[in-house]
């Protein structure tokens, strides 16, 4: 066995750490609790309240603007079709809403810190380790401070799942900024052009498809977190799957994993097929 006077632990440090944070900030983070609560429930009262029949056609408009294929579309269509007839829709809606905020926040915090990453070698050196953790810790672990600064419910959920999901949408910024060709960043800087507008002229759209790719990661890691944010009142396809562990429905589960499968493939299609569209029109250009 390992020695027990070498052995220390974080455990009670950290708590402290949180229970001051509690304790002291509360307000703070009660305040900003209402702020992304307000939020999300505006985004999901916007999503149930619209009927399906305007939902799925705008989905198959979006779909045939990412694909240019009317197939496609109209598979789209029918998925979510199914989704309303197996009794999903208002669950589906839910959880739709929460992907939106979770990631339009990870595009926020993401798109900026990537940025800054490929920008300076210092930044990328500190803040890739800081990544390999977020992406190797169990996501589980990342519930316990949100419930203890946040409470139950639908905010801890959506922080958990960005922090969860963002370092894809960082590590593919970084790269796609740094992948840019420097005979054409240094053409622009022969034209005059300054360091904003070289990045948002040249190296952003040229980096476009690769951040295209790291979104639509996000997107996937966000929807993976559904199931374990349901733990903590998220609501959601998620709750119908753990509702249906919780006691051994087949049926059910199976019904709450299909919607989550049939949300996962529209999104990671529609994803795709923009990032490709990226990619065509800047070879083209």
């Amino acid at each position: 066995m390992f020695p027990e006077a070498l052995r220390f632990s974080i455990r009670m440090p950290i708590n402290d750490a949180i229970q001051d944070l509690v304790v002291n900030y509360g307000s703070i983070f009660k305040s900003i609790s209402g702020v992304i609560l307000q939020t999300l429930l505006a985004v999901e009262w916007l999503f149930r309240g619209l009927p399906w029949w305007i939902i799925i056609p705008a989905f198959m408009i979006l779909a045939w603007r990412s694909s240019r294929t009317i197939s496609f579309s109209i598979v789209v269509g029918i998925l979510l079709f199914v989704v309303g007839m197996l009794g999903l829709w208002d669950l589906t809606m839910q959880t739709l809403s929460l992907m939106v905020i979770a990631s339009i926040a990870s595009m926020i915090i993401g798109i900026p810190i990537g940025i800054l990453i490929a920008k300076s070698r210092l930044v990328r050196s500190v803040t890739l380790p800081v990544l390999d953790v977020m992406q190797t810790m169990p996501s589980f672990v990342y519930l316990i401070p949100a419930m203890m600064l946040f409470g139950l419910g639908k905010v801890p959920a959506i922080l958990a799942t960005i922090v969860y999901a963002v370092p894809p949408l960082i590590r593919l910024t970084d790269l796609g900024i740094r992948q840019v060709d420097k005979e054409v960043v240094e053409a622009a800087m022969a034209f005059g052009g300054s360091p904003a507008q070289i990045l948002l002229g040249v190296q952003l759209p040229l980096a476009g498809p690769t951040i295209m790719a790291g979104l639509n990661q996000t997107i996937m890691m966000a929807l993976s977190m559904v199931v374990v944010a349901s733990m903590i009142g998220a609501r959601g396809l998620g709750e119908q799957v753990l509702n249906g562990i919780q006691t051994l429905d087949v049926g059910k589960g199976l019904e709450g994993g299909i919607g989550i499968v049939i949300i996962a493939i529209v999104l990671d299609r529609i994803t795709q097929g923009f990032g490709k569209f990226r990619t065509d029109e800047t070879n083209h250009g």
